[in-house]
């Protein structure tokens, strides 16, 4: 492709920022990673956190980048200079990126239906149940998000929940030459902030809640919300699909904020609502939370489903309902929602159960925000009739003043917290745990010695320390008895612990297998 057409593409958009390059050379490839560039590819300089993709120019062109692309204020202040290679200049390198992508893939959100699902917690679950609807409604959808892409058989790896625009177009392109018909992408807050989801066309978009989290990145909970409505008033609303709409949960009281407003305004998109009450578009008419899952039955406007899943708590049933929302605003019937809701089980990392022989009832999830550890944590105290344990941490380089509230949380709802290492990157799991301990002993003034724990188990509500979180596992599972229920939280579907610089093979359902004797262990308590 010639690189007029790809600056064309920018300048629609008024992203040039400076004259057009006299050469026009033929673009082979997209790269924002300089050890990426392949001969005769464009390179777009992309600041980041860790280092500013101008700094990698002169690398970019010695692997044989063709042309390059690169932020106007960054080049004339670092002076950057390439004679006899196309430069062009813009305003901004990652919205620019996310246009040259798309002209370059072909536009690919164009002929796809794409659903984007945002919010603090649910994303996952919820891209997971639509998936399933989507697939007993006969079409092929793909999804991309934070445990993996996936599509018509395929997985891939995925480093970040949202990944960034160029190899979003590209995973998007690859999914409509393999014959997927819908794509459901979960949409994070920094992808919104950092343009990834620039170039994108949305036929929907769906919010499921918004609690404390990334406040070390939007430093205020106001920033953080502003971000998630962008997502909605700039990409939903201006997407340039037909008729696109916004699912919003209004059991959250922004989505009920988000509600209102988006109704006020101007060009608004289509607008469906889900929750609890009677003037909710998509609402359960009657439910029952068990502990095999939710049963009962939703209403969706001109019609109604059987609710039967096998995910468990009322977050989830938001989750259901936000799923089945952004279906029926894709025209999806009730049967299929029914059929798809039922079909699946479970998410990985998502209240994921671990089979055993031992009695014990073994959860795996995701949760790392106070929000989801409360949901979660309430949902198996009122689904259990034995004693609950939590093991948790928190992760390093991260908003600090969670770890306190999350130690509460699990003190008040746990009968045993044993509080271990998460994530710690760069940062002392000691001073990490330190924190979160400080908030538990607000709510469960108890301490434990693990080698107590170990040998005799637990009379009373208390907390231990235990930072090898392969031995917190472990100690957990030795300190109860028939019965107790088990939540290690805050990995999920991650098999790996960030410790400094470095990815550690970790998985927590396999350390749990490992304890109870290994995958032979099934049985079910």
């Amino acid at each position: 492709m010639k690189l007029s057409r790809l600056i064309r593409r920018m300048d629609s958009l008024g992203l040039v920022a400076g004259p057009f390059p006299e050469k026009d050379p033929d673009v082979g490839a997209i790269h924002h990673r300089s050890g990426d560039v392949r001969p005769g590819g464009l390179f777009v300089a992309v600041p980041g956190f860790l280092s500013d993709g101008h700094d990698h120019i002169v690398e970019a062109l010695d692997r044989g980048a063709a042309a390059v692309a690169g932020q106007r204020s960054v080049i004339e202040k670092k002076k950057i200079l390439i004679p006899g290679t196309p430069l062009v200049q813009t305003e901004d390198s990652r919205k620019a990126l996310g246009a040259i992508s798309a002209e370059f893939y072909g536009d690919p959100s164009k002929s796809l239906k794409v659903i984007g699902i945002t919010g603090t917690n649910g994303k996952t679950t919820t891209s997971f149940i639509l998936e399933s609807v989507l697939k007993a409604a006969g079409l092929n959808p793909g999804v991309i998000g934070t445990v993996d892409c996936r599509y018509m058989g395929r997985t891939i790896e995925t480093r970040t929940t949202t990944p960034e625009s160029a190899d979003l177009q590209r995973m998007m392109a690859e999914m409509l030459k393999g014959g997927a018909t819908h794509v459901v992408l979960e949409v994070s807050s920094h992808a919104v902030d950092l343009s990834r989801i620039f170039g994108c066309r949305f036929d929907a978009g769906v919010f499921t809640n918004l609690t404390r989290d990334h406040l070390d990145y939007h430093k205020t909970m106001d920033g953080y919300w502003r971000c998630k409505k962008r997502f909605f008033t700039d990409f939903i609303a201006k997407s340039g699909k037909k008729d696109s709409a916004a699912i919003i949960n209004r059991r959250d009281p922004r989505g009920r904020e988000l509600f209102r407003e988006l109704g006020e305004g101007v060009g608004r998109p289509r607008l469906v609502s889900t929750g609890f009450g009677e003037g909710d578009m998509v609402r359960p008419l009657d439910f029952e939370i068990h502990s095999s899952g939710i049963s009962g039955r939703a209403a969706v406007p001109g019609g109604s489903f059987a609710l039967e899943s096998g995910l468990a708590g009322r977050h989830n049933l938001e989750n259901i309902l936000c799923a089945a929302g952004a279906a029926h605003a894709l025209g999806i019937p009730p049967r299929a929602m029914e059929e798809g809701i039922r079909r699946l089980k479970s998410a990985p990392g998502r209240l994921e159960r671990v089979e055993n022989d031992r009695g014990l009832f073994i959860y795996v999830d995701y949760a790392h925000t106070p929000d989801a550890l409360e949901n979660v944590l309430s949902t198996l105290k009122n689904l259990g009739t034995g004693r609950l344990v939590c093991v948790f941490g928190c992760g390093g380089d991260r908003d600090v003043e969670k770890r306190p509230m999350m130690g509460r949380i699990s003190g008040r709802l746990a009968d045993l917290s044993i509080i271990t290492s998460d994530n710690p990157r760069t940062e002392d799991p000691d001073r990490i745990m330190a924190h979160v301990e400080k908030g538990a002993a607000q709510t469960c003034p108890k301490m434990y010695d693990p080698g107590t724990l170990k040998r005799l188990g637990f009379s009373e509500k208390g907390r231990a320390l235990e930072p090898d979180r392969e031995k917190a596992i472990r100690l957990a599972i030795d300190a109860s008895r028939p019965g107790d229920v088990i939540l290690i939280a805050g990995k999920g579907h991650e098999d790996y612990q960030i410790i400094g610089d470095k990815k550690i093979p970790f998985d927590d359902k396999k350390k749990v297998l490992e304890a109870i004797g290994g995958p032979g262990a099934g049985g079910g308590g």
